[in-house]
């Protein structure tokens, strides 16, 4: 398993570290600021080999320039966005091999969220940026529901053990959003304790495992017939597909 570890940004972002310890070399994925990284590698005593990118959004790549200017290293991000100082594009199915750190990740390019949007993956995590969130999913910016549904199971088709990384702070609000639409959802209740309890000692509540997020994320859930008859009482009319499900979950969530 690859050692990770979060760090805090922005107001609930978060810059995933990847850690060679043995080397003390890391790489980061999509940072929203460079102190915050700056800092964690003197703490730390790390030097840093790449930056990784999912999408383009300001606060997932606002630190770049400024980490660029100290250090030399490789960008990596998707073919299809405008990301600052990339010199690595990246296209679905690509695979990346970071040698000085031992790592080996796969591309995925799962557009919703974005319309580039692209996730790194091994046999043990997933980093999803903005588009599969822990009890939740992104909004629909760039792209459709379509894509946005269909990004969504190829990630759920990864291996069930698969630790999700996502880029922000968001697991309670998304559960409080789940336990609406399955207000008799067990194993989302007993998240939300699980959720709360770390969350009153500050801690982070990424990553989660797949499996869980298939039995409490409601985007994951579409084509389960309480999350149907709840999307349909939102609608107030019969939904045909999970396609459909979905885009009145994300409606319904942005209403909130």
């Amino acid at each position: 398993m690859l050692n990770i570890q979060l760090i805090n940004a922005l107001s609930d972002n978060y810059i995933a570290c990847i850690i060679n310890a043995a080397q003390k070399k890391c790489v980061i994925v999509d940072p929203g600021e460079a102190d915050p990284v700056f800092n964690f590698l003197n703490e730390n005593h790390l030097s840093l080999s790449g930056i990784l990118i999912t999408h383009y959004h300001w606060d997932h790549t606002n630190g770049i320039e400024k980490l660029l200017q100290r250090l030399e290293v490789p960008v990596y991000g998707p073919a299809k966005e405008p990301v600052p100082g990339m010199t690595h594009l990246l296209n679905d199915g690509d695979v990346i091999n970071l040698e000085k750190l031992g790592m080996r990740f796969n591309l995925m390019h799962i557009p919703g969220h974005t319309l580039g949007h692209i996730a790194y993956y091994n046999d043990d995590v997933v980093f999803t940026g903005d588009t599969l969130f822990t009890a939740g999913c992104g909004k629909i910016f760039g792209g459709t529901v379509d894509q946005m549904y269909n990004s969504l199971m190829r990630i759920v088709s990864l291996n069930e053990k698969t630790l999700v990384y996502c880029g922000h702070e968001y697991t309670t609000s998304n559960l409080k959003f789940a336990l609406t639409v399955e207000p008799e959802n067990h194993d989302i209740q007993q998240r939300i304790d699980q959720v709360s309890k770390l969350r009153q000692k500050n801690l982070p509540t990424v990553p989660a495992q797949l499996s869980l997020e298939k039995l409490t994320n409601p985007f994951l859930r579409c084509e389960v017939p309480s999350v149907k008859k709840a999307a349909e009482n939102y609608a107030g009319k019969a939904l045909s597909s999970p396609q459909e499900i979905l885009g009145i979950l994300r409606a319904w969530k942005n209403n909130l």
